[in-house]
């Protein structure tokens, strides 16, 4: 086997359990992850998985990792198209809501269940959902503080306050979409957002 081969398979190997472990923390919560329960699913050793990362704690940053990416993919970058300001907050809570509500109406959010998961435990992995999340807030202020400046918001719009109102409604939203299953969540979350942002 060539070294280029063996590498090659090993990023694709890792790629494999980041995946299936991504899947098993959306579902039973990151620390419920388990070397033994993912080698189950990967028909690979328990040795296999972990020498790909050397722990748990390295393995639960690499799955928060992918999913940061995969909102990021999701979300802003969906939204990239639209006009600065409230258009593109609008179009990026859109897209969150909508990923959201994906997994059979009830899917929830990775990361905001992660962070209530994570909250009270200090460490690595609270820290990394800590920076994930003040990274959103910061690019959820920016276009506050466009939106002020084009006119479409009020001059004397408390940017951190919007924005901690546009997150009580995402929070609100996925624990009626996840714990209660209402149908409705997604479109009073919409209507919510609409409202907060000015618009008719």
């Amino acid at each position: 086997m060539s070294p280029r081969k063996s590498v090659a398979e090993t990023a694709a190997t890792r790629d494999r359990i980041i995946g299936s472990a991504l899947a098993l923390a959306s579902a039973e919560g990151l620390e419920g992850l388990t070397i033994g329960r993912l080698a189950a699913d990967l028909a690979m050793s328990k040795a296999g998985v972990i020498g790909h990362f050397g722990s748990k704690e390295a393995l639960q940053l690499a799955v928060l990792d992918a999913a940061v990416e995969r909102f990021t993919l999701r979300v802003p970058a969906r939204a990239v198209g639209a006009r600065p300001g409230t258009e593109r907050l609008a179009r990026a809570y859109d897209e969150w809501i909508a990923y959201m509500a994906e997994g059979e109406g009830h899917g929830g959010c990775f990361l905001t269940s992660v962070a209530t998961e994570f909250d009270g435990r200090p460490g690595p992995v609270r820290d990394a959902v800590l920076a994930a999340l003040d990274t959103w807030t910061a690019y959820v202020k920016a276009e506050i503080d466009t939106g002020i400046g084009v006119g479409e918001l009020p001059e004397d719009t408390d940017a951190d306050q919007l924005a901690f109102e546009l997150g009580g409604v995402v929070l609100a939203a996925g624990q009626s979409v996840k714990l209660h299953r209402d149908p409705q969540a997604p479109d009073r979350a919409r209507r919510a957002v609409a409202r907060l942002l000015g618009a008719p």
